[in-house]
């Protein structure tokens, strides 16, 4: 809980450059709260903010559950320190659309990441936020940047949209599959196979080897005859194991390859633009919702439009301008 006497502004902000944990840690809650003065000094910080950010990796990393992202994020994590990087990772928890809650388990499986202070792992819940993304990961992003992060790594829950959400704020997108491809190729689906800039097949290791190596000549197969999210940019397809490490050093390269192709062709800060100009639009809309619910007489007006929907009684579409007509 953030108490009143820690809104210090500049205080906040000057511990969160000087890099202390515990500044970037109630500056994230901070953005995280619903409470309208929580989110007015919020949008504060992030404005103080935005001069210091912008210069790290961003890498979304999503895959089905099982696949291996948190062991391939612990991996990876380790790899990059070892190397002088300071690592992120904004990992977002599955929540129960039910009562909210949310497991919140990511450090109990990044234990290297998690025991060295190199590292900071904020599990977020979705709480529901469209594809399983945290309404806030953008603003977590910048406050981990100010604080001197170098590497931002986003890990989704790998189902609904959060791969076009993750997609549309990182600067590499890394789908991860597993080995025995074949049928299971059929099913993939086309939309996060397009928005990849990187297809890496985990577990390659032990009996499974030659497995990974034929799902890795299928899935190269499978993007060869579709249109490339880039002109200036064809993902590769690689294979690893985050277990014994091999191949960690090859995915990451790739990611700074295609960060050299983007900024030699202008597509890095071309993207960078855009992202912004989306965020402006996603938060937009998240006001305008929040407005709707926080007004008593707008919200029984909305209860009595959505019964009559339910009910047939009135268009989705007449529903839709009338309570559009609310925020006037």
């Amino acid at each position: 809980m953030i108490e009143r006497n820690q809104l210090d502004l500049g205080k906040l902000t000057a511990e969160l450059r000087d890099g202390q944990r515990a500044a970037l840690a109630r500056a994230i809650t901070l953005i995280e709260s619903r409470r309208a003065d929580h989110q007015s000094v919020a949008r504060d910080l992030v404005q103080e903010l935005l001069p210091h950010t912008g210069q790290a990796i961003r890498v979304g990393i999503t895959g089905s559950p099982g696949v291996g992202k948190s062991t391939t994020i612990d991996a990876l994590g380790m790899y990059l320190i070892e190397r002088g990087r300071k690592v992120a990772v904004l990992a977002v928890d599955p929540s129960s659309a039910r009562t909210g809650g949310s497991i919140l388990g990511d450090k109990t499986r990044m234990p290297r990441l998690a025991a060295t202070d190199r590292a900071y792992i904020r599990p977020s819940p979705a709480s529901g936020t469209l594809g399983g993304v945290a309404s806030k990961t953008r603003e977590a992003m910048l406050l981990c940047e100010a604080a001197g992060f170098d590497v931002l790594l986003v890990e989704t829950v790998g189902i609904g949209q959060s791969e076009t959400a993750v997609c549309e704020m990182t600067d590499f997108f890394l789908a991860l599959m597993l080995p025995g491809a074949g049928d299971e190729l059929q099913g993939i689906k086309k939309g996060l196979v397009e928005l990849a800039d990187m297809i890496a097949i985990n577990k390659a290791d032990g009996d499974n080897i030659k497995a990974a190596n034929l799902a890795a000549a299928e899935y190269r197969g499978a993007l060869h005859i579709l249109t490339p999210r880039s002109e200036n940019w064809h993902p590769p397809v690689i294979t690893y194991s985050a277990l014994t490490g091999n191949g960690i050093d090859a995915l990451w390269q790739k990611i700074l390859d295609h960060r050299a192709a983007m900024n030699a062709s202008g597509e890095f800060a071309a993207r960078r633009r855009d992202q912004q100009v989306k965020w402006m639009w996603s938060m937009l809309e998240h006001r305008m919702m929040a407005q709707l619910r926080a007004d008593p007489t707008i919200r029984l007006k909305v209860k009595k439009i959505e019964a009559e929907v339910a009910e047939g009684r009135r268009a989705p579409a007449l529903a839709a301008e009338q309570i559009a007509g609310m925020l006037r």
